[in-house]
């Protein structure tokens, strides 16, 4: 019967193709009223449940079911067939999750069948670095969709929505690099009016902090933790917004890195800070009722600088981290990025996940494309985030984050295939063991077109992106070679004296008529030994080492030999134009042959973004290969 109504659907949708500008992301159900549900009273959750199903679901009956009896997390049951369906969950929540899973098979065109699932992960947090005033800080999808003052009920309510469909059940609304106003009365009642709007969905507000917000709002003489009456004033803000959101998430904190102020300023140490936090938020979370995720302080790991001088940066994170490692509070989170360094094409792991063990660690992604061609490149990240579990096991987290790349043009992430990304975050947050392909090919159906044609072509195209980026940007382990501040564009010869000299492109690939690449062997910097067997002894050794990490570790000759034969030079200028082939192929492909299955709005704008991405990737190429060139003919 489902069948049915979907080629049914289906035909009535081609006859009646128009512009189509993305805003439904893969949420492209159309409304049928065929199903009937029955559900238990009273819940706003489960009535949002209720009414997705009533309203799209093809079957003939749903029943919802709260069983006390399940493990306590957010997960669900199905049972039953496409017209006698039974979706069972502990909680309100669950419910909401299993019928957005069923109409994401309905609209995958699989098989409903007995399933019991539970995410992997139970803080599942997109991180906004939206800043007041609307713009957004690596942002390239417009501005922010949290308009303070004016907020855009509808629109905030479609964001719940979506969010929901992919399981994240947290979001952080404003930059780490935070002002202090964001604490002020007047934008706790509009965040309160946000997290009223999203708390059905099952989504948990959180808020970044400017740690010297008391002495910044001129409250306090200083910041420093160990001051009573800052203390004090946390404390009693904490209760404030309590007050306001009695399920409030907690704080996200970036603290004495690039300028932010932190607990460092008056020698105090980050377990100093975050402890401090952390307990003005342990008293002020209400006792009764009170669920995991809040009360939570995420202290970032991303600092570098002063009091570092002299050591490679990827290794300043370990450095300040290890030393505190226990010393935290139960309810304080440390939040790493995948990598030591900063969302590049492609980093190691970083090593905090091997030396912090005794203090809970969350793992924070980008999926806003700061370095991989902002809104203008198709560039899939499920592979990059599936490479880091190959070595960071999902068990050793206590959550997840990723850096969001959502603004307020219609389509929400500027190019069309950036939506992927956010599903992707989602889906793994919520299962990692997820393949990339797999949720490229259902992202793929939802949003575009369940022609098998069209799937296994794009699939492809997104499956080999990734690497495809990594090709013409930054191939054999290079790293950080992009112009200077907004990071869009190639400058392998960027150098600022009046810069610190770890933010300029020289510092990290160290070029010279005797090879390229930074030595963090045992004879360099010493970065191997912060990571775990069989990876220090593997990457320390030039043989050993992987060589799409090659230039991360090892200060390499021009003429060493490849593993294939080749010189480093030769491989170099291999890999770069395997980069522009590649997005030469997807752009006429894209452009000769996907026509067909997509309508004409979205396949023009795809079609010019790559178009862009063709001339950047070959710009990558000559660029880079003139400079390093240079060099390598000496």
């Amino acid at each position: 019967m489902r069948k049915v109504l979907l080629t049914m659907t289906m035909l009535v949708t081609v006859a009646f193709a128009k512009a189509e500008d993305g805003h439904r992301l893969w949420l492209r159900h159309n409304l049928v009223n065929t199903a009937q549900v029955e559900a238990p009273a009273g819940s706003p959750t489960i009535s949002i449940a209720k009414g997705e199903l009533q309203n799209y679901y093809q079957g003939s009956h749903v029943m919802l079911r709260l069983d006390p009896t399940l493990p306590d997390n957010e997960g669900f049951v199905i049972n039953g067939n496409d017209d006698q369906l039974v979706i069972t969950a502990r909680h309100d929540i669950g419910l909401l999750y299993g019928a957005y899973e069923v109409l994401r098979l309905q609209a995958t065109d699989m098989p409903i069948k007995d399933e019991r699932q539970e995410p992997k992960f139970k803080l599942r947090l997109l991180n906004h670095w939206d800043n007041l005033d609307g713009s957004i800080e690596r942002g390239y999808a417009g501005e922010s969709i949290f308009e303070w003052f004016k907020l855009d009920e509808q629109l905030i309510r479609e964001y719940a929505r979506a969010n929901a469909s992919i399981g994240i059940n947290g979001t952080v609304l404003n930059n780490v690099n935070a002002s202090p106003k964001m604490l002020t009365k007047p934008y706790l009642k509009e965040v309160k009016k946000i997290a009223d709007i999203l708390r059905p969905y099952g989504i948990r507000v959180f808020l970044s902090i400017n740690f010297a917000t008391p002495m910044a709002l001129g409250h306090t003489v200083t910041a420093d933790p160990k001051d009573a009456k800052v203390s004090r004033w946390w404390k009693n803000k904490a209760r404030e917004i309590y007050k306001l959101i009695p399920d409030f998430g907690g704080f996200l904190v970036k603290a004495n890195s690039e300028g932010q102020p932190g607990p460092g300023d008056y020698h105090r140490s980050h377990a100093d800070g975050a402890n401090m936090l952390a307990e003005a938020l342990e008293q002020a979370a209400p006792k009764q009722g009170r669920t995991e995720g809040s009360g939570i302080v995420m202290w970032r790991c991303f600092v570098y600088g002063a009091n570092h001088k002299g050591e490679d940066r990827v290794k300043q994170a370990v450095s300040e981290f290890k030393p505190l490692d226990g010393k935290f509070h139960k309810n304080v989170i440390l939040q790493t990025k995948n990598g030591p360094l900063d969302f590049q094409p492609r980093e190691p792991y970083s090593p905090v996940f091997d030396q912090v063990s005794k203090t809970p660690n969350m793992v924070e992604l980008q999926i806003t494309q700061e370095y991989l061609g902002q809104s203008q490149h198709l560039v899939y990240l499920a592979p990059m985030w599936k490479e880091f579990f190959q070595f960071v096991e999902p068990d050793w987290l206590a959550g997840i984050a990723g850096v969001a790349n959502i603004g307020k043009d219609a389509n929400w992430c500027g190019h069309h295939f950036s939506q992927a990304n956010w599903y992707a975050f989602g889906r793994l947050a919520w299962n990692p063991s997820l393949s990339s392909e797999q949720i490229a090919k259902e992202w793929l159906e939802q949003t575009f077109s369940l022609d098998e044609n069209f799937v296994f072509l794009m699939s492809s195209v997104m499956e080999d992106s990734r690497e495809t980026c990594v090709n013409y940007m930054m191939p054999l382990g290079l790293h950080h070679i992009f112009k200077f501040d907004h990071h869009y564009g190639p400058e392998p010869d960027g150098f600022k004296a009046e810069y610190p000299l770890e933010w300029c492109p020289v510092y990290y690939h160290k070029a010279d008529k005797d090879g390229i690449g930074f030595d963090r062997s045992t004879t360099g910097t010493d970065a191997v030994s912060q990571y775990r067997e069989p990876y220090a002894s593997m990457y320390n050794k030039v043989e050993t080492c992987p060589e799409n990490l090659l230039l991360w570790f090892h200060h390499v000759p021009w003429d060493y030999k490849m593993k294939d034969g080749s010189t480093l030079w030769e491989s170099l200028q291999y890999h770069y134009n395997q980069g522009v082939i590649a997005t030469e192929t997807y752009h006429n492909l894209w452009h000769n042959k996907m026509r067909a299955y997509v309508d004409e709005q979205r396949w023009r704008e795809v079609d010019e973004r790559l178009k862009i991405q063709v001339e950047n990737a070959r710009e990558w190429r000559d660029v880079c290969l003139n400079y390093f060139g240079q060099f390598a003919k000496k």
